[in-house]
């Protein structure tokens, strides 16, 4: 089955490690796949194709880190942002099916390393935000995770200033992830994205890593700090990001 994937056996062992290296990142901070596994795997595939690949692998890992916290989830700031995030989430995936690769690939990468700078640089957080926020950050978070796969770090940054609990900031996120993924999902079901059966063999010879990923990234919590561990995902974010662009450039 494996040999009805076009990659090679050096190929696999990028995109192996890239998504293992996404889903450790994604047991610790919650959100981050695409922001790590897509500059590798686009090396492979195009972002149209990587992004719903993604999206199943996110599906069954947002679960997994909702179901043991689901008590802690704030249904108030949930359904806050969930309308908003749906609107993103549909014209992420209409521009994501219509706009030519080469110009996702620019993209892409401009917001990576967009994304990577601010997080290098804003060194304080809001310590509170209005609950009108719901509407841009949804929005904008929907968009983003439909087109680029990881709009995580938006709900991220919304709730911490609106939740004061850790564990409520990190269950209400890990719901909010959750039904992202259910609504790009069934998006891409409606498109038709996955009548593509080697998109899901793919997403399926994948899974193994996804969960060790997960595992790892769920016990270094307990023992490295999350803020040291993000930064430096970050400056290897940077650095992927500015490969694509340059790609983009050289091409």
């Amino acid at each position: 089955m494996i040999a009805q994937l076009s990659f090679s056996g050096l190929d696999w062992l990028p995109i192996l490690l890239g998504v293992g290296v996404a889903y450790i990142v994604f047991g610790i901070a919650g959100f981050g796949t695409a922001l790590v596994a897509g500059p590798v795997l686009i090396h492979f595939m195009p972002l149209s194709r990587i992004i719903p690949l993604l999206v199943l692998l996110d599906f069954v890992a947002a679960f997994g880190n909702l179901l043991p916290s689901r008590r802690d989830v704030v249904r108030s700031e949930l359904l806050r942002l969930l309308p908003f995030m749906a609107i993103g989430c549909t014209f992420g995936v209409v521009f994501l099916l219509q706009l030519k690769s080469d110009l996702l690939l620019l993209l892409m990468g401009v917001f990576v390393t967009a994304y990577a700078l601010y997080g290098l640089a804003v060194k304080v957080r809001p310590a509170n935000l209005s609950g009108f926020w719901a509407v841009p950050m949804g929005t904008a978070g929907g968009l983003f995770g439909a087109l680029f796969g990881s709009g995580g770090f938006l709900y991220a940054l919304y709730l911490s200033a609106r939740l004061q609990a850790k564990e409520q900031v990190r269950a209400t996120q890990s719901a909010l992830i959750s039904c992202s993924t259910v609504v790009r999902l069934t998006l891409f079901l409606i498109a038709g994205v996955y009548a593509d059966q080697s998109l899901l063999l793919l997403a399926a010879c994948l899974l193994p890593v996804m969960f060790v990923g997960l595992w790892v990234g769920r016990r270094l919590t307990h023992r490295l700090s999350r803020e040291a561990f993000v930064r430096l995902v970050t400056w290897l974010v940077l650095a992927s990001g500015l490969a694509l662009i340059g790609r983009y450039l050289s091409a």
